[in-house]
């Protein structure tokens, strides 16, 4: 769970804003199947969390309390709707509840392993309410192709500018 900080507005946002995990982490899979997390998220997550499938062929990782947020959100989803039975499916299919070990480390699941292409090299990165564990191959195959000046304009339509 992450921590409570309050802005006194100086920055343009007034009210609670909730500080999770931020920066980039570069680690390796043991032989076994074990990695290593690195302190400043093991403070957040604690001992036991969620692993799961992610979009852009990643994992996501949340701390058990956010999870439960979307897996609620998830149950909520009208079952009618074939798109949101997918969009449940393969996120409460794909995820796995790990425990971390005396070292700071999990076994990560084989099968999350394969479905993002994790072998040895792999990189955290901190996003806000969640973590993403890439491949450090996909993760540089990525960030080759971003075009930040044109994703800015869209976040724009959003209503997002900085």
């Amino acid at each position: 769970m992450g921590q409570n900080v309050q802005s006194g507005g100086s920055n343009g946002f007034d009210g609670w804003w909730l500080l999770l995990f931020m920066g980039r982490y570069n680690h390796t899979i043991d032989p076994k199947g074990r990695l290593s997390i690195p302190s400043k998220y093991r403070e957040i997550l604690g001992d036991e969390f969620v692993v799961s499938k992610g979009m852009d062929d990643c994992l996501f990782v949340y701390a058990n309390e956010d999870w439960k947020v979307f897996e609620a959100k998830l149950a909520s989803l009208p079952l009618i709707n074939p798109e949101a039975r997918q969009f449940a499916r393969f996120f409460l299919s794909g995820a796995q509840s790990v425990t971390v070990d005396k070292q700071g480390r999990i076994l990560m699941p084989q099968d999350l392993r394969e479905f993002a292409g994790l072998e040895k090299d792999v990189v955290l990165a901190g996003m806000g309410g969640r973590i993403e564990i890439w491949s450090l191959d996909r993760w540089n195959a990525n960030a080759e192709t971003v075009d930040i000046g044109a994703i800015s304009q869209g976040m724009m339509s959003l209503g997002l500018t900085i």
